[in-house]
């Protein structure tokens, strides 16, 4: 499942530079995740560096991305070149 950026956010910039998927960007008010890249870190971390960094926790699971953890991994290979 991708992650996504609530209205909470407070746009304090730590969670883009944390992504290794570059899937997090500047949208028109807050920061944005583009569920195609967002692989919630599976294949380069164990647990989503965006919600580890977070300070007002607002990034929760985007139910309306779901993905199993295979799913994940396989976007994960696509993404890197390594499938």
């Amino acid at each position: 499942m991708s992650l996504k950026i609530t209205d909470d956010c407070i746009n304090c910039d730590v969670c883009e530079p944390e992504c290794p998927n570059g899937a997090i960007s500047q949208g028109e008010e807050i920061y944005v995740i583009d569920p195609n890249l967002c692989t919630e870190c599976v294949g380069h971390y164990d647990e989503p560096q965006c919600q580890q960094v977070c300070p007002v926790d607002c990034i929760p699971l985007d139910e309306s991305h779901v993905e199993s953890k295979d799913e994940l991994m396989q976007k994960y290979l696509k993404l890197t070149g390594k499938a």
